[in-house]
């Protein structure tokens, strides 16, 4: 099942869903959800809930993942006819330097593109290597005849257009993923895996479950609001941060003690450690120092609810993002095994 978990998410990779136009990736998992027969509903910010029916429908858990991506809009239309940018989420310059994109029009139409340096030709710039990699300097130029700004306003694209960036997606013979926007699809396409295998299998859960598809959750709200009063706890289902001073891989999955929002709930995180060790699942528990989640933001927003934080480790985030098929397996079995497990005692 696993690998059929990596082509979903090569597909989701491929829907542009930046921040603020993450609407045809949240039809497309609401259009799964519904040919299962599952009831959804979709909030006024246009975030997605799935309902999963559970036998204990008093106390109630909610599992939040995003749909939504980093991305950028277009700031300005220059003199030249190339576009200045503004980032939507966490993106550094650098990140995205030559990378291919799409210009997404108010009327549907699109245009393909290029993030540049302006300065890039090293036959024209001088020691460019020098130059900041910021909003000044970086620029898109457009793949259309445009001289100046009024050629470029004649094929549709005005300032506030929605930019994407190309996934690159590739899943390699030895069953790694490298593609932009592991974070956080590669959680959505687990999410609507478990789904498809418990409408099969027909089992019964024990807690009524919310599956919280947000789309704003690069830029700090995902699913910040729409909690059902019921939900005691609360999963960000997002991936593990990987780097220097970490222990998290991505041969595991990456349960999160602390993030710069402040610790998670400790019997929370404690009871996800423990269904790792019962069910030998391979698991690492790390402190994300630069990283928030869904679950801190909701519980900022005033929800009462027990949080907890845990997904694949991703590495390289918020660039050219990379992961293994081990450790979506070890994500999703710990998904299945929190889902079928007793809701944590005070």
């Amino acid at each position: 099942m696993a690998k059929q978990i990596l082509e979903t998410i090569k597909t989701l990779t491929e829907i542009p869903s930046p921040s603020g136009d993450a609407y045809k990736a949240i039809d497309y998992v609401k259009d799964f959800a519904e040919e299962l027969g599952y009831p959804t509903s979709v909030t006024n910010k246009g975030a997605l809930m799935i309902t999963v029916q559970g036998e204990n429908d008093v106390e109630q858990r909610c599992i939040t993942a995003h749909v939504d991506t980093l991305g950028a809009m277009v700031k300005e239309i220059k003199e030249d006819g190339r576009l200045a940018i503004d980032l939507i989420g966490g993106y550094a310059y650098n990140a995205i330097e030559g990378e291919y994109c799409t210009i997404h029009t108010d009327s549907g139409k699109t245009y393909t593109g290029t993030i540049c340096l302006h300065e890039t030709s090293v036959h024209v710039y001088r020691d460019n290597q020098n130059i900041p990699r910021n909003q000044e300097h970086m620029e898109v130029r457009i793949d259309a005849v445009t001289h100046n700004d009024e050629d470029t306003r004649k094929l549709g694209i005005e300032v506030g257009d929605f930019i994407s960036l190309d996934p690159r997606t590739e899943i390699t013979e030895n069953d790694f993923i490298k593609s932009r926007h592991l974070d956080d699809k590669a959680s959505v396409a687990m999410i609507m895996d478990f789904l498809k295998e418990n409408k099969e299998h027909g089992k019964e859960l024990p807690y009524t479950t919310h599956f919280y598809i947000s789309n704003n959750e690069e830029i700090g709200y995902g699913a910040n609001a729409s909690i059902p009063n019921k939900v005691v706890e609360y999963i960000a289902f997002d991936m593990g941060a990987l780097g220097d001073g970490q222990t998290s891989d991505e041969y595991t999955v990456s349960i999160c003690a602390k993030d710069a929002s402040g610790p998670y709930h400790k019997k929370l995180r404690q009871h996800l450690t423990q269904l790792c060790e019962t069910n030998k699942i391979p698991y690492k528990v790390d402190i994300y120092p630069y990283y928030g989640s869904d679950a801190s933001a909701a519980l900022r927003s005033g929800a009462d609810v027990k949080h907890g934080l845990f997904g694949a480790g991703i590495e390289s985030s918020h660039a050219l993002e990379r992961t293994h098929i081990t450790s979506i397996e070890a994500t999703q079995a710990l998904l299945k095994a929190y889902i079928f497990s007793d809701m944590v005692e005070d």
